[in-house]
């Protein structure tokens, strides 16, 4: 049944053949298999709340998870298991966290073990700010909406006794601990922690609630599993014992804990249960739910949503293309409009990086959840060009965490630093914001915390582990097994490459020449005898000798390289592509080695350190239809209206970029460099909506034209372009980008 709505989903249409809005053209079912880590949950733009299914757990005929650390979303379309609504969630990530505050709606006797009250779903539908699905168990029909800080689930009970359970004890964070008040027999308060993204300490974070029911419970009560039996009303069951009271408003704290309000229903009746959230305060997530939803009227908090799904949608229009490909493309925009998001409260108040204090937003909004080695590389310059206001404010979010903590972010979450992955990627995130001309933020403060991160020297510098030999001599060598070596230093070039693009536009040249010399050192890898290509390098400046350029294929271990290959790196030198094309030999063996990658199967759509090399072939005249060719071969095979439409983890939204900005024939190689690569169209038309307080221009219109198989000219405002790339400043000046077959 679920593959039948999938389709259904696909696009909803007028009699006219025309869709009806941007939301008929969005399928949140896409990326919910195929490890693509996005679910169809219901929330708004940037929302800090989203009500996600939670079905990763599953009942002893639907074998039961034991190892949490293989979950990394609280969805997949494969289970059928539900356990609830969960309120704080991540899309689109490769390690488990959030996933918390469970709702769950059952009818009969009262269990709290997710085992047991879990149920099959049925009939599940999904839009932009809307998701439903019927529980066989119970013959309950479930229907979620959200606000940006709260949400409102509405559940339409049979007749007899149903139940609301709020479960803190199941989710997908690795972090333990809470609390639960039953308020009186219409409101729950409590918190639960959160932290340890990708198994790391001290990225704790509490996360508060409050629960506001539209029926008065005839019974109520929590829970706490006990170790151990020794309470005289408990149920057992083959996980444990679970200790409840009823009619109990005192708090009840620890691990797998929870509550319950049990009502008598009518058939049909339904109850709505509205939750708000807050990273600071049970009082402002009180007050985030008071404001955001007064009342619990669903279908104009929905409507509400949906108005705000159609604005950030409608920023983008395009003609042609199959209604899959409008699906695809507005997926994608859906996909990136949810991380990062806000994490201030109403009143402007949010946590503080990397302490427990208590900041307030003074100028626009505070954002979390900094995937940066994913997103500096094509997310935030789409974001730049189409929702500057937000990207704004993502820089003012990251110069702040600075001021706050001493350091720029590298994997922020909840006002957290978890350190992941590579490099120094808020560099050329702010650097390519500014040139773009996103500047409103504190300047000077910000190139102060880049020389930080590019300088410091030893354990103390946070952001740049082998930083020391890389200042003395220029790259970082290979040690021990698999020490991401390589994968550190080529990050190192591209951020000291973009600090020092920054320092000259500044004015501090001796900075400029420093930084920008050593982002060419990369030039110390290259093996230029044997393998001619990115080779690990001892100290000794000898080449680590077992090396196998294919090893690290599906992610397993590399020597050198951090989830990759050789192969998925070399080319991974964006801010200097003709001085690679000289290493390689010229512009034949340059070109030769890069169609082998595409040829051979040695790129990695799924992979952030080689999405850019479809574009490569631009760089070399006369070579240009090698892009058109393997970029439109790749939007066929990886980016479908299916549930596994994305080629793997969205990495939050950046995935969903790369198929946006393929689709409107441009993408972004080199952060800091303002030229986009040119490639055809997927649409015969693309309308991109200017914002006027950044932008000049009213209107980007990107227009396709002729039959023939490659592109054959290229003109703005019905003058030619030279080559195959234009400048951010000359499309925000709007007009007509032309690019005829």
């Amino acid at each position: 049944m679920i593959r039948h709505i999938l389709v259904a989903l696909s696009g909803v249409l007028c009699l006219n053949g025309f869709a009806q809005s941007k939301l008929d053209y969005v399928n949140p079912f896409i990326g919910t298999s195929n490890f693509g880590a996005t679910n169809p949950g219901a929330l708004v733009p940037q929302g800090m709340a989203s009500v996600v299914p939670f079905n990763v757990t599953g009942s002893e005929a639907n074998t039961w998870d034991k190892d949490k650390r293989w979950w990394s979303t609280p969805y997949s379309l494969e289970n059928e298991y539900f356990t609830g609504y969960s309120h704080v969630n991540l899309s689109g990530v490769g390690c488990p966290d959030l996933g918390v505050i469970l709702v769950m709606p059952t009818t009969g006797n009262m269990t709290a073990n997710p085992r047991e009250y879990g149920s099959k779903m049925a009939e599940q539908k999904a839009s932009p700010g809307y998701y439903s699905t019927s529980l066989v168990k119970y013959d309950i029909l479930t229907e979620v909406t959200a606000t940006q800080r709260a949400g409102l689930s509405k559940f339409t009970f049979p007749k007899g006794k149903s139940n609301i359970l709020i479960d803190l004890g199941n989710g997908l964070t690795n972090e333990t601990g809470g609390s639960i008040r039953i308020v009186n027999r219409k409101e729950i308060e409590g918190h639960r922690m959160t932290g340890t993204f990708c198994y790391n300490d001290g990225t704790e974070r509490p996360v508060y609630f409050v629960a506001q029911f539209s029926k008065a419970a005839e019974e109520m009560g929590a829970w706490k599993k006990m170790p151990e039996m020794t309470a005289e009303r408990s149920w057992s069951s083959t996980s444990g014992a679970f200790k409840y009271y009823l009619d109990y408003q005192s708090m009840v704290s620890g691990d797998s804990i929870g509550a319950f309000m049990s009502f008598h229903t009518e058939a049909d009746e339904e109850v709505l249960v509205k939750v708000g959230v807050s990273y600071v305060s049970i009082n402002n997530a009180r007050q985030n739910l008071n404001t955001e939803i007064p009342g619990f009227d669903f279908d104009n908090t929905l409507k509400k949503a949906q108005s705000d799904w159609e604005k950030a949608l409608s920023k983008v229009s395009v003609k042609g293309g199959t209604e899959d490909q409008k699906t695809v493309f507005y997926t994608a925009l859906y996909h990136m409009q949810i991380h990062p998001n806000v994490i201030n409260d109403i009143n402007g108040e949010y946590p503080m990086m990397e302490s427990f204090k208590v900041g307030k937003t003074e100028n626009g909004d505070r954002y979390t959840v900094f995937s940066l080695w994913d997103t500096y590389r094509n997310f935030h310059p789409f974001m730049s060009l189409v929702y500057p206001g937000q990207q704004l404010d993502m820089v003012r979010s990251m110069v702040q965490m600075y001021r706050e903590s001493g350091w720029l972010p590298k994997w922020e979450l909840n006002s957290a630093e978890t350190l992941v992955m590579e490099g120094d990627p808020a560099i050329p995130v702010i650097v390519d914001s500014y040139f773009r001309g996103l500047r409103d933020f504190d300047v000077e403060l910000t190139y102060e915390a880049m020389i930080k991160s590019a300088t410091t020297r030893g354990a103390e510098n946070k952001l740049r582990p082998d930083i020391d030999f890389y200042l003395d001599k220029g790259y970082v060598p290979y040690e021990k097994e698999f020490d991401n070596s390589v994968s550190h230093a080529l990050e190192y070039y591209i951020a000291d490459w973009n600090l020092g693009q920054f320092a000259r536009s500044l004015g501090k040249e001796e900075d400029h020449k420093r930084f920008h010399r050593q982002s060419l050192r990369y030039k110390e890898y290259f093996d230029h005898e044997e393998f001619n290509m990115i080779r690990p390098r001892l100290a000794d400046r000898t080449f680590y000798a077992d090396f196998d350029p294919k090893q690290g294929v599906n992610f397993e271990p590399s020597p050198g390289f951090h989830e990759g290959t050789a192969w998925q790196y070399t080319f991974g030198v964006p801010h200097d592509i003709q001085g690679l094309v000289r290493l390689f030999g010229g512009k034949r063996k340059f070109t030769s080695t890069l169609q082998r990658v595409f040829d051979e199967g040695l790129f990695d759509m799924a992979n952030e350190p080689d999405i850019h090399y479809p574009w490569l072939f631009n760089y070399v005249r006369g070579e240009e239809w090698r892009t058109q060719k393997e970029v439109n071969t790749l939007l066929d095979t990886y980016y479908k209206n299916t549930s596994d439409g994305l080629p793997g983890n969205d990495d939050c939204g950046t995935l969903s970029a790369w198929a946006a900005f393929a689709m409107m024939g441009l993408y972004p190689v080199c952060p800091g460099d303002m030229d986009f690569a040119i490639s055809e169209p997927v649409f015969d038309e693309i309308i991109i909506d200017l914002d006027k307080n950044y932008y000049e221009g009213k209107q980007l219109i990107i227009r396709k034209s002729g039959q023939r198989e490659y592109i054959s000219s290229i003109k703005k405002d019905g003058r030619s372009v030279n080559g195959f790339f234009i400048d951010h400043h000359e499309l925000t000046k709007g007009g007509v980008l032309e690019i005829k077959k």
